[in-house]
């Protein structure tokens, strides 16, 4: 049961919301940006029942205080349970069939996917141009949720022309999350082989793995080693050597992360955390919310004011 709020509000969808920075973050934002808002966590379990998720977002929609939320880790779900409630619906959620934002203009309640933007963002800061066409890497994401659909989409636009990588896999240990996935992605580019594999154990990722040439991305968009602990990889995983090796959280035990560390400088690896992708997923989400345009220096304050909490 949802109480209804006295001061305009601004909610943070996940699984636990009160061990995240953002908790601690928010309110520093929201004092440089000149925002009146409070934010407040709802904790699902993953997977939640329909109701869950409808009950929360009910009461997000009817509440005149309520502004919007962003949503982690039940971004599929959600949209499959909701997506009758909203009264408007961004192409990106309607082709990926997930949503990461919600917010309100005038009297529409509205859904948004950002993590084509926010991941695109993230991924840009350490993809060199020409990266794909120069050296014919291949791209492996271990996890087939909502951020693995936005990265696929983004890595396969057809802006890039033929700088995209020959061939995306998909790999996750849940079979229908990977049907799901396989219609979201259908005929995105020509020019991109999308593979989909079932991998339930993490030595089915290691094989997955010692598969890749070099030059390559490995995603970690698991939830392993935040939602849950552990990697979805074992110790004897070798990696590629020049890879980019990408741990989409920022916080947990980073087990995945540490595994790829431990190989950096003898494989020539770039290893990169979740940081600026969570900044980036915030601040997409809270321009959306507050109707307010966050880029270059507001960027870097804000970026700033959350490494220094």
């Amino acid at each position: 049961m949802y109480e209804k709020v006295a001061k305009p509000a601004f909610y943070f969808i996940g699984v636990t919301t009160g061990q995240s920075s953002i908790m601690k973050v928010f309110p520093k934002w929201a004092e440089a940006l000149g925002i009146d808002a409070e934010m407040r966590g709802v904790d699902l379990p993953i997977h939640a029942p329909d109701e869950q998720y409808r009950e929360a977002v009910r009461f997000i929609k009817n509440d005149p205080l309520s502004l919007g939320a962003l949503v982690t880790t039940h971004k599929l779900d959600l949209y499959r349970a909701c997506r009758d409630m909203f009264d408007y619906v961004d192409p990106y959620a309607e082709k990926l069939k997930e949503v990461s934002s919600l917010s309100k203009r005038g009297s529409e309640f509205r859904a948004h996917a950002k993590d084509p933007i926010s991941s695109g963002l993230s991924l840009g800061e350490f993809i060199p141009a020409g990266y794909w066409a120069e050296h014919g890497g291949e791209v492996l994401i271990l996890g087939a949720g909502g951020s693995a659909l936005a990265m696929s989409l983004y890595l396969s636009d057809d802006k890039f022309g033929s700088d995209v990588p020959e061939r995306i896999t998909i790999a996750n240990r849940s079979a229908p999350r990977l049907k799901s996935a396989k219609i979201a992605l259908d005929g995105i580019n020509k020019r991109v082989n999308i593979r989909f594999e079932h991998s339930p154990m993490p030595p089915d990722n290691d094989r997955l793995i010692a598969g890749l040439p070099p030059y390559s991305l490995i995603v970690n968009a698991t939830g392993l080693g935040k939602d849950a602990p552990g990697s979805p990889v074992t110790d004897a995983a070798v990696f590629p050597e020049n890879s980019l090796i990408w741990e989409i959280n920022y916080r947990g035990d980073l087990v995945f992360m540490k595994q790829a560390q431990v190989q950096a400088a003898r494989r020539n690896l770039r290893v990169v955390d979740g940081w600026r992708y969570f900044i980036h997923g915030w601040t997409q989400v809270i321009s959306e919310v507050f109707d307010i345009e966050i880029t270059g220096d507001a960027l870097r304050r804000l970026s700033d004011i959350a490494l220094s909490v």
